[in-house]
């Protein structure tokens, strides 16, 4: 699933019918709520959310959204799954506090959700390095 929408991504031929399920079924992995979506996604209305989830065809994405945000999600789940071969443990991983000082003693999603894409960049390039930088 993930490397599928990664490749999508890196020819540029991605369209949000095709990264919808993708990045919807990372989030039910993760629990997150409609409100919790819409921040690691930047999207500030519900009726967005609801679009792409139940009608992708007809969403309008911007740029920010395909390129970056999605792409650091659909990153940070592929490390993940990489460093962590339990998946449970490995989606878990993101809510558990950490002493890195990166995160300072708390949950790397609490820096996701700080909704900034710079947010998303450091958990992604975090966990690049902790895989060796693949």
């Amino acid at each position: 699933m993930v490397n599928q929408t990664e490749k999508l991504l890196q020819r540029g031929s991605i369209v949000s019918s095709s990264l919808s399920p993708a990045i919807f079924a990372i989030f039910s992995r993760w629990g997150l709520t409609g409100a919790q979506q819409m921040t690691l996604l930047g999207i500030s209305s519900e009726k967005s959310l609801y679009n792409w989830k139940n009608q992708p065809e007809k969403a309008r994405l911007t740029k920010d959204l395909l390129d970056e945000r999605t792409s650091y999600i659909l990153g940070i789940y592929k490390s993940l799954q990489f460093l962590i071969p339990d998946l449970e443990l490995a989606d878990r991983w993101l809510f558990m506090p950490n002493d890195n000082p990166l995160f300072k003693g708390t949950a790397p999603m609490e820096r996701l959700l700080a909704g900034q894409v710079v947010d998303l960049a450091v958990v992604r390039q975090f966990l690049d390095a902790q895989r060796g930088g693949s």
